[in-house]
C-alpha cells in the first residue's frame, strides 16, 4: 500500500528544514537531549488536527475562506514572533543552564504542538498531497488517507530526534562558550522571525 513514490517523497518533505525542525534542533542545542524528544513528540503531535482536518474534509474550509484562513495564520504569525522573541531575550551567558531548569518536557512538547497546529499550511499540504497516493478504490479512501498520514507522521517523529539528538552532540561546547551560546540563540530567533514573516506573506 505504501508505495517507494511516497515513501521518498514523504522522506524528502521531512527532511526539509522548517519551523519543527528548527524547535526541535533549538531545543537539543540549548536544553537537553530528552527535551527533544518531547520536542519532536509535540512537533508530530500537532499534524494530527490537520491530518484529521483533511481526512473528513474540514481543510475545504480553509481553502474557500479566507477569513478563517487568514485568523489561523496570523496566529500562527504571533506565536512565531513570540517564539523568536523569547529565544531572543534569553540569549546569554547563563541563558541555557537557565532554559534547562525553567522549562518541563510537557512545556517544551505543548510548544512543539501549537508551532504545527497554527500553520494552516500544513492542512492544505495534507489535502494536497495524500490523495495523490490513493488506489481506485474510493470506499476505502478514508482509511487510506489515515493510514499514509500515521506512516507521515512516524517518519516525522524518527526525523526529528534523529535531528534534537544531533544538535544534543554540540550542546557541550555551546554551554562552554557564552558567546556561541548568545550568537546561536541570536541566530534561531532570527529564523523564526523570518518564518514569521514568510508566513505572514504566504496566500492560499
Amino acid at each position: 500500500m505504501f508505495s517507494t513514490e511516497f515513501l521518498l517523497t514523504s522522506l524528502v518533505v521531512v527532511l526539509i528544514p522548517g519551523t519543527g525542525v528548527l524547535y526541535t534542533l533549538s531545543t537539543g542545542l540549548f536544553i537537553s537531549a530528552r527535551a527533544s524528544l518531547a520536542a519532536a513528540l509535540g512537533c508530530t503531535l500537532g499534524i494530527v488536527p490537520s491530518l484529521l482536518a483533511s481526512v473528513f474534509g474540514l481543510a475545504v474550509l480553509f481553502h474557500t475562506s479566507a477569513l478563517a484562513f487568514q485568523l489561523l495564520k496570523y496566529a500562527g504569525v504571533v506565536y512565531l514572533l513570540y517564539l523568536a522573541w523569547q529565544t531572543w531575550k534569553h540569549s546569554g551567558a547563563l541563558s541555557v543552564s537557565a532554559q534547562a531548569e525553567q522549562q518541563g518536557l510537557f512545556s517544551v512538547a505543548f510548544k512543539g504542538f501549537l508551532i504545527n497546529i497554527l500553520n494552516p499550511k500544513l492542512t492544505l499540504f495534507f489535502l494536497a498531497f495524500l490523495p495523490q497516493f490513493l488506489t481506485n478504490d474510493t470506499a476505502l479512501a478514508t482509511q487510506q488517507m489515515l493510514n499514509l498520514g500515521m506512516v507521515f507522521m512516524l517518519m516525522t517523529f524518527v526525523v526529528f530526534v534523529l535531528y534534537g539528538l544531533l544538535a544534543n552532540t554540540f550542546r557541550t561546547y555551546v554551554i562552554q562558550s557564552p558567546m556561541v551560546s548568545q550568537r546561536m540563540q541570536q541566530v534561531f530567533a532570527g529564523c523564526f522571525a523570518s518564518l514569521a514573516a514568510k508566513l505572514a506573506l504566504t496566500d492560499r
